[in-house]
């Protein structure tokens, strides 16, 4: 690792990618990505940024240099979208996204001169695609995970539609988020560039709220309407996409159209699909066995390959065959039952109803505790603490389970967690 260590900025950057639950394992083509995203220099200074959203003068602090030069510094990072700038009402903050989703989808969101986006995509492919620590450490790690599907909303039916919340409908995300952009598809750029892309759309994938801002302001995505928004909805629809969304319920910052061949979600979930990679949706589709023709639509449309056709052990038809469901590693997006021409496929709820994060906090934390980085998100050695904040992240944490907060108190080896948690029994 030597030949790694010796580019100090860059490593510098990678440990502190890695202290947020979602990280990014090391290796010589992650050291080629930021390579081509920043210069040394920028590493160093993004490598003591905190964790949590901070000002240019929190920044200034830890570079020490002066506000004003600082401002320039950030403001120049987040024009090339390697950080998200949010306009509050008094003041501007920062914030650091993580690599997925995050900074390395924002290079792919539109066409640039800046960057070699055919380089970067050919590395994106090996790092992301082809090696697997990288998608593992995403996707597997955890009860709790970074996305999850939402349901095909044409195929609900009027009783499937009285057990579907608002925030499980990408339109009601649509319709509520204060701002809206598109952008090109990430994951079909790349695919593009290394000779691999299918014919879905490009320009469909949506950022919200202040994900959105940040991005609609720097050319990264183009603002939409809500009437728009629900336009390019119904196109994915149409071309049997899948929505995979952020996993909180409310401010959701994105959701991508996701197609099964070019869209990394989809290969993780093929791959790890018994480890649960995303949160399905909270249906499973049933299957008509009498009326089923065996046509073998709905698994050729199926993203993850949990519908397949199997023989129908009819005597009078030996080669007669039907559809099969591996509810194991079902999304439950409901995709199968839209394209079935006998109508032979509906949807129902599932046992169990599957549970959202109610925020990006919440959902932060319980990534946090599973991974073992907890003690990052309450003591981010680059930051002081607020009162607001820690109260914030203490807040979430004693709404956890018993088992969960007893795995906090170990993490952080805290008497003032450990006395919170006894107190809150009482």
């Amino acid at each position: 690792m030597a030949h790694l260590t010796s580019r100090s900025g860059y490593s510098r950057l990678v440990r502190r990618l890695n202290k947020f639950p979602q990280g990014a394992p090391p290796s010589e083509l992650l050291f080629k990505i930021l390579g081509i995203l920043m210069s040394e220099r920028e590493a160093s200074l993004v490598a003591l940024l905190p964790i949590k959203p901070f000002t240019a003068e929190r920044a200034a602090r830890a570079w020490k240099m002066k506000t004003s030069e600082a401002q320039k510094v950030l403001d120049e990072l987040s024009s090339r979208a390697l950080l998200l700038d949010i306009r509050g009402r008094t003041r501007q903050i920062y914030a650091l996204p993580p690599p997925m989703a995050g900074f390395f989808e924002f290079s792919m969101m539109r066409l640039r001169g800046d960057v070699d986006q055919k380089a970067l995509a050919e590395l994106y492919y090996q790092y992301v695609t082809v090696e697997e620590d990288f998608i593992k450490a995403l996707f597997v790690q955890g009860e709790t995970q970074l996305g999850r599907v939402f349901v095909h909303e044409p195929v609900l039916s009027n009783d499937n539609a009285l057990h579907v919340l608002d925030y499980e409908r990408a339109g009601e995300v649509v319709r509520t988020a204060s701002h809206r952009g598109v952008g090109l598809c990430y994951c079909r750029h790349k695919m593009e560039h290394v000779g691999k892309a299918c014919r879905a759309p490009l320009d469909i994938c949506m950022t919200f709220n202040n994900s959105a801002a940040s991005l609609i302001r720097h050319g990264y995505a183009r603002s939409v309407d809500v009437a728009e928004g629900l336009d390019l909805l119904q196109k994915a629809y149409d071309e049997n996409l899948i929505q995979f969304g952020e996993n909180v319920q409310r401010r959701v910052s994105f959701i991508c159209n996701c197609c099964g061949c070019c869209c990394e979600v989809m290969i993780a979930a093929r791959r790890f699909g018994i480890l649960n990679p995303v949160h399905t949706t909270n249906f499973l589709p049933r299957i008509d066995l009498d009326s089923c023709t065996g046509c073998g639509e709905c698994a050729s449309v199926c993203p993850v390959e949990a519908m397949t056709l199997v023989s129908a052990n009819d005597a009078h038809q030996p080669r007669k065959k039907r559809a099969k469901l591996e509810a194991a590693v079902c999304l439950g997006c409901g995709v199968c039952a839209r394209i079935c021409k006998t109508k032979s496929i509906r949807l129902e709820s599932r046992p169990e109803r599957v549970i959202t994060p109610l925020n990006s906090t919440h959902r932060a934390v319980l990534m946090a505790v599973e991974r073992g980085k907890l003690q990052n998100l309450i003591f981010d050695n680059q930051a002081l603490l607020s009162h607001r904040a820690m109260a914030a992240v203490l807040g979430v944490i004693l709404k956890l389970p018993p088992l969960k907060q007893a795995m906090a108190a170990k993490q952080m080896k805290s008497r003032y967690l450990l006395t919170l948690i006894e107190r809150l029994k009482l």
